[in-house]
């Protein structure tokens, strides 16, 4: 394990910002990103209420288009539902923006202009009288798969075909016990890999799967002090970031803890990891950023991580953080109550 160190020089300089039609709601990673390297843009979303603020960036900074995304409950398009996440779900053969809701999960085109499917939550019942049903925690995995958590600690996995609206809920994993948080799938290409699905909730348990026709429970890491808010899974490690600051690093197939950095000093609100790189962001209530560095340490079994840069968004409370490419070289930021997208690129 490698502690924290003082980065010699700024990797990256903060860029003009990016302006939203409505500010960004204290949810966890309220934010994402989608490249387009060949159209030359990058989608941005964050979620305020029963709205998504899209934006749409040319790659020189120059053009901007705006879109607000208004979710809507079932398929007739009736009432506006509240939002907990929105997250693009980049397959194979196509990418869908997904939202999830207190009522449900709805599944649109990239552009949010269509909606191919609605996935009513009204049929969960909780057995804690007076607990909250929604869904929360998006993620892509394999071929055809889009994981989706709920607050009843559920994992529902819905098969996704090349086009059209024929998607089927195909799978429901329950190996948690609290509601869900996050969910991550494998960033880097390696099929060789059996844990390539990490799942995390409220209790800061994670279960790690394999993915398949038959998901598979690979391992289970045990309850936490605190929630863990949110998860990366890059190259085997599983980068999680908790309630109290923490990022730990574990081996995703052994569950084995690696590393250890008090990162933050208030609530993580959201991570991110660059696949090409190795850079690991990390975002929290205490207004800071950080960009991390991971690596293989000299211990063949261990993972390094280095500091490389920290920025203060003042007297904000920072809730999504992410990445604006595979390689890491530029990054946004979003606030509670802030109107608009911080944005950084490399020096």
């Amino acid at each position: 394990m490698r502690g924290r160190g003082v980065s010699p020089s700024r990797m990256f300089r903060k860029e003009k910002s990016i302006l939203l039609k409505d500010s960004s709601l204290a949810l966890y990673n309220n934010l994402s990103v989608l490249p387009l390297p060949a159209k030359q843009l990058t989608y941005f979303a964050s979620v305020h209420g029963s709205t998504v603020n899209m934006v749409s960036a040319s790659d020189d900074g120059l053009s901007f288009s705006h879109r607000q995304l208004q979710a809507k409950e079932g398929t007739l398009g009736v009432g506006a539902s509240i939002i907990t996440q929105a997250a693009w779900c980049v397959l194979p053969s196509r990418v869908l923006l997904v939202l999830t809701s207190r009522k449900g999960i709805q599944m649109y085109e990239s552009d949010g202009s269509i909606m191919v499917f609605w996935h009513a939550l009204e049929g969960m019942e909780s057995s804690l009288a007076g607990k909250a049903v929604f869904a929360r925690g998006i993620a892509a995995t394999g071929q055809r798969f889009v994981c989706v958590g709920t607050s009843l600690s559920s994992v529902l996995i819905f098969d996704i075909p090349p086009k059209g609206s024929n998607i089927t809920l195909s799978e429901v994993l329950e190996k948690h016990c609290s509601s869900i948080t996050d969910i991550s799938a494998e960033l880097c290409q390696q099929p060789d890999r059996g844990a390539d699905l990490v799942t995390a909730d409220d209790s800061g348990a994670l279960c790690i799967w394999g993915s398949g026709e038959k998901f598979t429970l690979v391992n289970k890491i045990p309850a936490s002090e605190c929630t863990c808010s949110s998860v990366k899974l890059w190259n085997g490690i599983i980068a999680a970031g908790y309630g109290n600051g923490q990022i730990r690093l574990y081996e995703a197939a052994s569950g084995t803890l690696r590393a250890e950095v008090s990162a933050h000093a208030r609530w993580i609100y959201a991570l991110d990891l660059a696949p090409l790189s190795g850079k690991l962001l990390s975002a929290a209530e205490d207004s800071f950023v950080h960009v991390w560095k991971l690596s293989p340490s000299q211990d063949a079994e261990g993972i390094a991580i280095e500091h490389c840069q920290a920025e203060c968004v003042a007297d904000t409370m920072i809730c999504g953080a992410r990445f604006c490419n595979p390689e890491g070289s530029a990054f946004a930021v979003t606030g509670f109550e802030l109107s608009e997208i911080i944005h950084y690129v490399l020096v």
